[in-house]
């Protein structure tokens, strides 16, 4: 009973807590964590004890494979070089510098113990790091780097770790230590791969959303548990598995799987985090009780514990004022100044530091001192970088995402893809197939990218814009639908059966039409244009950025008609305003077949973006 209800106390504090930090715009993870600190001090009130089994083994798994499989592959690649020196090379660097640091400032602690408690405190906390990031707004670039740096630093470290602990006990020499490495490297690669081709075959038979959930929830300790038992790196199997099934997803799932895998994902993720954050301030009254029993002075307990903090920061910062430098030297690509800093600075430890901690063997010199400073940087560094990081960032004005550039690349995409789509339509029909079913087929292809289009400009005041005002009337329709439904079970006229099946094909349309609104306001981070760019494109190089409109109160054709337009297109070659494709006549897109005039831009107010008719390109 007990465990059921620390269970639930604790899926409910940290619900509410990450929801009410959302809402006022504060940290998350710092937030749980202090919440967690004062709750550990109530008396019979969540008292659990965070092992190495339930970090590194019940929360781990799941928390990176969530990450992974949302982790774009392609970004990944390209960022690997600044990812494996931060993951890898930062690692090693930080567990020496922090771990002789250690051995200093502690008098009764081993190299090899200092060398451990390094190891513990190097790798940054993947939630951490990214949830601040993104809330800042930092540039995509630099959050793909941190995304990737935390999703391998974590097998890294704890690689150093299991090293460092056999140090204690034996001599271990430097071919042993690089025999541990590529061991655990290249197998969990190895079977993470493994893992990932086998469940991709399985999940291409698999059509029922449940049973790819449960495949998919079975996946991280898949790969995990094999990894581990032949002394591999469970962490980064998972990894690899996640970011192999997440990469291969759009091929190997069916829409509604990956539809319930986002979500359920999604839902796990959140709670997981917040938990993890949680259950850390919890642990700090057994930890500073742990230290009152040593019989230790005071004065030989904060000192060491501000010491260890200051050097685990300093570590990351001296580590890239080394690196970019001599990349620089090299002729190499790399950042500049102020990218280095502020990733420098996003070194914030979470869950993974203050379970590896619990790893030491219970005889090792000081282990209670060396728990509280690992739990000394993990508070630390979420309130001293991850309250400063923001203000930094806005500081040393580094360019966020840009919403409007976003949006012009998303239109280009979904145009190009519908473009695709009616192709194959063509191709497929044939004098057999009913023509209202083509029409209707093709109107469906053009509403899409038309919808998006809308999203750029701002519509005719007394006129809304289609897809809106389909959306409007159509809830309304289904919410007088659901009533219906509604009223007719609680008659007793149907089955439940026939009456839940009704009940889900609205759910459907509805979460459907949400999709859509959602779509329109928030920026998908893979929807990028590959291939050619504006500058690529001679049209948008010699088209006049300035030309006279001919009528500038509204569209041509549409003033001459009497007709009702949405949005209004440019002719940069004639100066004709036409209406765009989500207006009824489309006459923009018919100057532009009468006339092959290449480039027309937008002239609604603050838009000032541009759009080639040949190569289909934004400028």
């Amino acid at each position: 009973m007990d465990a059921a209800l620390n269970i639930l106390g604790l899926a409910a504090i940290a619900t509410v807590v990450a929801a009410f930090a959302r809402r006022v715009g504060w940290s998350e993870p710092l937030l749980l964590t202090v919440i967690g600190i004062g709750i550990s001090y109530i008396p019979r009130v969540l008292e659990i004890t965070l092992t190495p089994d339930i970090a590194l083994v019940g929360l781990l798994p799941p928390l990176l494979y969530a990450a992974a499989i949302r982790t774009s592959l392609i970004d990944l690649s390209a960022n690997k070089r600044p990812i494996l020196l931060l993951s890898v090379g930062l690692v090693a660097f930080s567990t020496i510098a922090v771990g002789l640091l250690a051995w200093w400032v502690i008098p009764s602690v081993s190299v090899a113990a200092g060398l451990a408690l390094g190891a513990v405190v190097a790798p940054p906390d993947a939630v951490a790091t990214t949830t601040v990031a993104r809330r800042v707004g930092m540039p995509r670039r630099i959050v793909s780097v941190l995304e990737g740096e935390s999703l391998v630093n974590d097998a890294t470290a704890l690689v150093a770790l299991n090293t460092a602990i056999a140090a204690l006990s034996s001599t271990i020499s430097p071919w042993r230590v690089g025999w541990d490495f590529v061991r655990a490297a290249g197998g969990g690669v190895l079977i993470g791969a493994a893992v990932a081709i086998v469940l991709a075959q399985i999940r291409k038979r698999i059509n029922d959303p449940v049973l790819d959930t449960v495949l998919s929830f079975a996946a991280p300790y898949a790969a995990f548990l094999p990894a581990e038992e032949i002394h591999s790196s469970g962490v980064l199997a998972v990894v690899v598995t996640g970011l192999l099934l997440g990469h291969r997803a759009p091929v190997i799932q069916t829409a509604s799987s990956r539809i319930a895998e986002n979500i359920n994902w999604r839902t796990v993720q959140f709670l997981l985090e917040n938990v993890v954050f949680l259950l850390i301030g919890l642990q700090i009254r057994t930890i500073i009780d742990n230290v009152g029993h040593s019989h230790l002075p005071w004065t030989r307990v904060v000192w060491p514990c501000v010491a260890i903090l200051a050097g685990t920061i300093v570590a990351r910062g001296l580590w890239l004022a080394i690196v970019v430098p001599t990349l620089r030297l090299l002729r190499q690509p790399t950042w500049d100044w102020r990218t280095s800093v502020v990733v420098g600075w996003a070194g914030m430890r979470g869950v993974v530091t203050l379970a590896a901690v619990f790893v030491l063997p219970a005889d090792t010199p000081e282990r209670a001192l060396l728990t509280l400073a690992a739990f000394t940087v993990v508070a630390g560094t979420l309130l001293i970088q991850g309250l400063t990081l923001p203000w930094l960032v806005r500081r040393l004005g580094l360019p966020g995402p840009d919403a409007a550039e976003d949006a012009l690349q998303r239109a280009g995409l979904v145009t190009d893809a519908a473009r695709a789509g009616l192709a194959v339509l063509e191709e497929l029909t044939t004098d057999d197939d009913p023509p209202d079913v083509i029409e209707e087929l093709r109107q469906r292809a053009h509403s899409r990218s038309d919808r998006i289009w809308e999203q750029l400009g701002r519509a005719q005041s007394d006129l809304e814009p289609p897809a809106a005002a389909y959306r409007r009337l159509r809830l309304q329709m289904l919410s007088a639908e659901r009533s219906s439904i509604i009223e007719a079970r609680d008659r007793g006229v149907y089955d439940d059966e026939v009456l839940r099946g009704a009940l889900q094909s609205i759910d459907m349309e509805e979460s459907l039409l949400d999709r859509i609104e959602d779509a329109a306001s928030l920026v998908d981070d893979e929807l990028r244009t590959p291939g050619r760019r504006a500058g690529d494109c001679e049209h948008l190089r010699d088209a006049h950025r300035v030309v006279q409109a001919r009528t500038p109160k509204g569209c041509e054709e549409c003033l001459r008609d009497g007709t009702r337009w949405v949005h209004l297109r440019l002719c940069l070659t004639c100066g004709h305003v036409g209406c765009c494709d989500s207006s009824p006549q489309r006459h923009a897109e018919k100057h532009n077949a009468e006339t092959e005039h290449p480039v027309m831009r937008s002239i609604e107010p603050g838009e000032a973006w541009r759009w080639c008719y040949v190569d289909h390109l934004l400028g």
